[in-house]
């Protein structure tokens, strides 16, 4: 059964049509005829796609295409002015480098594909250029592993994590990007400066998980790394960029935007860093600003799609668990009301706290840490999430919910400033 609302857009070789998709109700799409992408994953002939609302993107075809759209949108227009001929070049130049990487005769270990750091202001289209390159990569039968260093707004999982996943094939644009192999470490706030050590930290300890793991996967390193990184690129933000690029060991930086002093800032203070490239791309003209309240309109309908799934079509679980039974941690001494980090307020910013478990954890998002070690919390990936939603003070449990019928595999619960208000 097709809806009153369905249409049909022809769309022209090398342009795309921008989507904003409205806050309260999803939005269908199928190609009918010709070859369409988003976000580099190709669109399969006559299969519905559903969007949820909330969510932005553009179909691009290279050759002419035509789709069938079953819904309303809050925005939406047609642009023959696009990048991707200039995006489709990087993608290019990377393949000759994985190549090169492949058929080299120097010492497997010492020989890295390309480690990509893409940089820019907010709305600039990071995740979505990271997204392109992965998926044009993947098409292509490579395995290339996606960073995400921003916190804010994170793709591969909830924000407020620092984590990475190998990328085996193109990446469905709604269901986003595989959980099974993703390594997670969770910083617990969307912004870095609350704890700007503990964030420099834990990037330190992805970089040397990644480098464990791509010593014994020739595919993997051959294949190399794409980063998204956060829109902050002054003062902190700017010095978190230089701490990345120098710590995931970057042989590529491409900035987006019409961001000079960015690019010439990096050039002087990366100077004496040897086979590090710039690349200054313009970015694309359908890129949708987002104010800071939609941004945490954003981030709260993230978190809900990890328990609730994209499309609502997992199922949540309301389980319970004894004080006794769990305990939790803070790292750091943090205050949300305030915008100074731990460092500033005189306080170690790694120091592993136990928190009090009372009602103030109402609303939390909890990260399971795999650890059994208070001490070794910091090192350690994270197995998943649960969000409180009552504690029982008289009776001295904690009522949670969590993805996972399963018990919680790991008593070690982390706590930060996130939060999750189940609408």
């Amino acid at each position: 059964m097709f809806g009153p609302q369905i249409r049909r857009v022809d769309l022209e070789n090398q342009s795309e049509l921008r989507i904003k998709v409205q806050r309260t109700s999803p939005l269908r799409l199928r190609l009918l005829d010709g070859k369409a992408e988003i976000f580099g994953y190709e669109l399969p002939h006559e299969a519905w796609i559903t969007f949820p609302p909330l969510m932005t993107f553009a179909v691009f075809t290279w050759y002419g295409a035509t789709i069938e759209i079953d819904g309303t949108i809050e925005n939406e227009y047609i642009s023959c002015e696009t990048p991707m001929a200039n995006y489709l070049e990087v993608h290019n130049s990377l393949l000759v480098q994985r190549h090169r990487v492949t058929c080299s005769t120097r010492d497997s270990v010492s020989s890295q594909g390309p480690r990509i750091v893409i940089v820019g202001d907010t709305d600039s289209g990071k995740s979505t250029l990271a997204k392109m390159l992965l998926n044009w990569a993947a098409k292509d039968g490579w395995k290339p592993t996606f960073v995400d260093l921003n916190i804010g707004q994170s793709s591969i999982t909830i924000p407020g994590t620092v984590s990475a996943t190998p990328i085996k094939m193109p990446v469905d644009p709604v269901e986003g990007f595989p959980l099974d192999k993703a390594l997670v470490h969770y910083f617990g706030h969307a912004n870095p400066n609350v704890n700007l050590r503990l964030y420099r930290t834990l990037v330190e300890e992805l970089a040397r998980e990644l480098k464990e793991e791509f010593s014994g996967n020739s595919e993997s390193r051959a294949s190399g790394m794409v980063f998204d990184t956060m829109g902050f690129i002054v003062r902190e933000g700017y010095t978190l960029l230089l701490h990345a690029i120098r710590t995931f060991n970057a042989s590529l930086v491409i900035v987006l935007g019409q961001e000079e002093k960015l690019v010439n800032d990096l050039k002087k203070d990366l100077k004496f860093k040897k086979n590090l490239q710039f690349l200054n791309l313009e970015k694309s003209a359908g890129v949708f600003s987002r104010s800071s309240d939609f941004r945490k309109t954003l981030r709260n309908s993230n978190i809900q799609n990890y328990f609730y799934g994209v499309t609502n079509d997992l199922n949540v679980y309301t389980k319970t668990v004894k004080f006794t039974d769990v305990q939790v941690y803070q790292i750091g001494d943090f205050r949300e009301s305030s915008s100074t980090s731990a460092h500033q307020r005189g306080n170690n910013p790694l120091k592993i706290i136990p928190v009090t478990i009372d009602e103030h954890l109402v609303n939390k998002v909890l990260a399971i840490s795999y650890t059994k070690q208070p001490h070794q919390i910091i090192s350690s990936i994270v197995a998943g999430f649960v969000c409180i939603k009552n504690v029982d003070i008289v009776e001295e449990r904690i009522t949670y919910i969590s993805p996972s019928a399963a018990e919680l595999p790991s008593k070690t619960l982390i706590m930060g400033t996130l939060t999750w208000h189940v609408t």
